[in-house]
């Protein structure tokens, strides 16, 4: 089961560059050059506050899977029950 973790971690960060990657390039880019002030303003938000939100949250998410900080979890809990 850790092994698992960890190859879901590698995912995990795999989607977080992909994520960036398309908020950057479908989202965030493309409104801003439209010149309308509502997509001025959906293109900034999505710059820089969505993109760095979600892609950091699941790189973290991502690095800590692959680290193996998940694996004890279940240790804890049955040590505390």
């Amino acid at each position: 089961m850790d092994q698992i973790k960890r190859l879901l971690g590698l995912i995990w960060l795999g989607l977080a560059a992909a994520a960036a990657y398309f908020c950057v390039v479908e989202f965030g880019i493309p409104k801003m050059r439209t010149g309308k002030q509502e997509d001025l303003v959906f293109g900034i938000i999505m710059l820089f506050v969505l993109t760095p939100l979600i892609s950091i949250g699941m790189a973290i998410f991502g690095w800590f899977a692959l680290k193996g900080e998940y694996n004890s979890v279940n240790e804890e809990i049955s040590d505390g029950i």
